[in-house]
């Protein structure tokens, strides 16, 4: 093997030791890691695709961690590659078995879209969490009622047995928070999510109830943005950047729509929602008086 060569790197190994985020973040690192050996090689992405019977599209999509990779195929890519040394390919196949084992929400695929899968993994394997939300509470510190309101107005011909499927999978998301090494979450909430009455006052009592509860926690940072801001750095839609301790993972922009969700890695993209939220967190009322807020409104509702 190369000594130009990544793949004797041991990071890999530990990727199958604790592999959080479970298949989508093993697609990535194997995918980069496979990306580094054509380039390191000198071999297009059209030649690798040759070599196992597919498309330069397709050697994309696995340099880029979308699709899973077959053992077969990455054996190929290796041996094209020249890497020979037996320990670095049998960890490269163990990676792509790995790939292709569902994550713990292949349970609630019934009620997942396809696109929610990569967020879910990147979500368990990041160590910060930073997000920005204008309508709902962040789906990571809801209540089961509040979570059971949000899915029956987003999903309002689902069958009762759907939609408890849907707050199941909210609530397991949660667990994330209150592991030995959660990540940190850093959440900003305009009041409009404080104020909008979904399912009910007694279910919003709650709620802020709950905020109030999970922002004491040492890895919870909660923010308000009030009303009384007018104008906020970011006009549109929620915001939600990921950031890992891994070296192959870069920081990822997440952005919901209705039916889809963009996937955000470029430097200048990333740079500019990190600008965007840091100007939210200075605008916002502090961690202090946000809780401070939250205290008011349950007196208020008795």
């Amino acid at each position: 093997m190369s000594a130009a060569q990544p793949s004797s790197d041991p990071s890999l190994r530990r990727y199958l030791d604790h592999p959080r985020g479970g298949p989508t973040v093993l697609r990535i690192v194997l995918g980069t890691q496979l990306r580094r050996l054509r380039e390191a090689a000198g071999i297009t992405r059209e030649a690798a695709g040759d070599a196992i019977r597919a498309s330069h599209a397709k050697i994309s999509r696995l340099e880029l961690g979308r699709v899973s990779c077959k053992e077969r195929d990455v054996a190929d890519l290796l041996t094209l590659y020249d890497v020979t040394d037996s320990t670095a390919r049998a960890t490269f196949l163990a990676l792509a078995r790995r790939t292709g084992k569902p994550g713990w929400w292949h349970q609630f695929s019934d009620v997942l879209p396809s696109w929610f899968e990569t967020h879910l993994g990147l979500e368990s394997a990041a160590s910060v969490i930073r997000t920005y939300e204008v309508q709902f509470v962040p789906g990571l510190l809801q209540t089961p009622e509040y979570a059971r309101a949000v899915a029956r107005l987003g999903n309002p011909g689902s069958t009762p047995e759907e939609t408890e499927q849907r707050v199941d999978l909210r609530m397991e998301r949660q667990r994330l928070l209150t592991l030995t090494d959660a990540p940190r979450l850093w959440a900003i909430i305009d009041e409009a999510c404080l104020r909008r009455p979904l399912g009910g006052p007694e279910v919003m009592v709650g709620q802020v109830r709950h905020l109030l509860e999970m922002a004491r926690l040492p890895n919870i940072t909660l923010q308000v943005a009030p009303f009384a801001l007018g104008g906020l750095a970011a006009a549109g839609g929620p915001i939600t950047i990921l950031r890992f301790l891994e070296p192959d993972l870069p920081d990822i922009v997440y952005l919901e729509q209705l039916t889809s969700a963009l996937y955000l890695d470029k430097r200048d993209d990333v740079d500019h929602y990190l600008a965007v939220m840091d100007r939210l967190s200075a605008q916002a009322e502090s961690p202090r008086n946000s809780l401070a807020m939250l205290e008011r409104m349950v007196e208020r509702a008795g």
